[in-house]
């Protein structure tokens, strides 16, 4: 059984060369298929988000029928937060040896089935271990259109393709708050579910004909053809292995990694919880509330793309500057949305905007650029690592406490549920203010060269 799994998604054999690569025709044929295969990622890795995020708008409804409460609602979202980090890590190192197109397909597949399955399920432990399973998966999206990237792409290419790729979560995040929360309101709950998976499935398709694994595969030869040697000396590869070391003891990654982590608790929280909140502090509709939350997602487009022009242009490279700028923007959005008494609209459209252009910078900067900025360039990698699982345990760490705080100060009056927000709210920002705290203890941090290989 493993050895048949093994050679399904094994790296494609190379294609037969039917045409001339160099012609007009056959350069017209790669550009269709690097064309292809970026689209896919884009629009697929977005879906990919669609089913991740479909247990977030239906929150209120499954609490309201009594199906779970906050608290387990918490701890269900949790599970799927651990599973990816340490899906992320795994699924890394395996898509690099896969078939990506059998490899990402798979993934958005089981999550989109599994979302089918979440609408019939009332059984708490059952459906923990079923977003636990989902979250795994969930993980070999990103892995898989990184790695195409680096394979359709030249260095060159790539850094652009990347920053527009980004935005995909963002396209996913707007979609989840508006197609999900639509057939919610008209619907219920389990449909939300059913919806999310039906896009889901359509996303398997559409990945599974138009992302493509290699050039070779298509009978291009690579498009990365490294100039240097493809094999390292024995002292090159123990350097290697010295600087992915060193990562681990710089303190500076380490402390990227905490403002990472708080970051990432501010941002799932209004992700995960901004609709209940808006619902049940506000008594705004799920669509409505569904409709404010996803113009973050929107904003979080322009952030995510332009952070790079933002720092390059405007500041010269320094990523300290505008990592600040943007982190008191995330803290004044959220105190906005949270701190402002009353219904007002435009205000928490407003807010939502800060929020998402915030929340999309910092995601590029605190997310991992700072940090491969001072790692040694041979180890950016593991600075990924360290930056991306601390990032995914506080996003863990904030839907328990979130849904343990929501839940521990609720009361009943008059046969209604009334929630005090007060001490979710200065969690939530509390979390901004020590995320722009810890970003400013390594303000003046340099990278580390001494590890650096020559041509690498």
């Amino acid at each position: 059984m493993l050895k048949h799994l093994i050679i399904f998604y094994k790296v494609s054999s190379l294609g037969p060369c039917n045409e001339d690569v160099m012609s007009s025709s056959g350069k017209r044929r790669l550009k269709y298929l690097q064309w292809s295969t970026f689209l896919s990622a884009t629009f697929g890795y977005g879906m990919y988000y669609v089913c991740r995020l479909s247990l977030n708008v239906v929150k209120k409804p499954i609490v309201d029928e009594g199906i779970f409460s906050e608290t387990e609602l918490g701890i269900i979202g949790s599970v799927l937060f651990f599973t990816y980090a340490v899906g992320k890590f795994t699924n890394g190192f395996l898509a690099d040896r896969s078939n990506i197109n059998r490899f990402m397909t798979t993934g958005l597949l089981v999550t989109a089935l599994i979302n089918l399955c979440l609408g019939f399920t009332h059984s708490f432990i059952l459906f923990a271990v079923l977003w636990g399973v989902s979250g795994w998966f969930q993980s070999m999206g990103a892995a898989s259109c990184v790695v195409g990237l680096s394979r359709w792409f030249t260095d060159k290419e790539r850094g652009s393709y990347y920053g527009f790729w980004s935005a995909s979560h963002n396209i996913g995040e707007a979609l989840t708050f508006i197609i999900v929360a639509s057939i919610v309101s008209v619907c219920g709950w389990r449909y939300g579910f059913f919806g999310a998976g039906m896009v889901g499935l359509l996303g398997a398709l559409i990945v599974w004909r138009f992302f493509h694994d290699s050039p070779e595969s298509k009978g291009f030869p690579p498009v990365n053809v490294s100039k240097e040697k493809k094999t390292m000396s024995a002292s090159e590869t123990a350097d290697f292995n010295k600087a992915q070391r060193q990562v681990l003891t710089m303190p500076a990654i380490w402390i990227l990694a905490l403002s990472s982590a708080f970051m990432y608790i501010s941002r799932y929280a209004v992700n995960s919880w901004g609709v209940f909140y808006l619902e049940a502090q506000k008594g705004y509709s799920t669509l409505d509330a569904s409709f404010i939350i996803s113009i973050s997602s929107v904003c979080g487009i322009i952030g995510t793309m332009f952070s790079g022009v933002i720092s390059d242009k405007l500041f010269g490279g320094r990523r300290n500057v505008p990592a600040l700028i943007f982190g008191l923007t995330n803290v004044l959005a959220l105190c906005l949305f949270l701190l402002v008494p009353g219904v007002h609209f435009w205000l928490d459209a407003v807010a939502m905007i800060l929020f998402g252009l915030g929340i999309g910078v910092l995601i590029c900067f605190l997310g991992g650029l700072m940090a491969v900025d001072i790692a040694p360039r041979n180890a950016s990698g593991a600075a990924l690592g360290v930056v991306g699982i601390a990032s995914y345990i506080g996003a863990g760490l904030q839907d328990v406490m979130s849904g343990v705080l929501i839940e521990g100060h609720k009361t009943i009056r008059n046969g209604v549920e009334v929630y005090d927000f007060t001490y979710i709210n200065w969690f939530w920002i509390g979390s901004a203010i020590l995320s722009v705290f810890f970003a400013l203890w390594v303000w003046n941090a340099k990278q580390n060269k001494a590890l650096i290989i020559s041509g690498v």
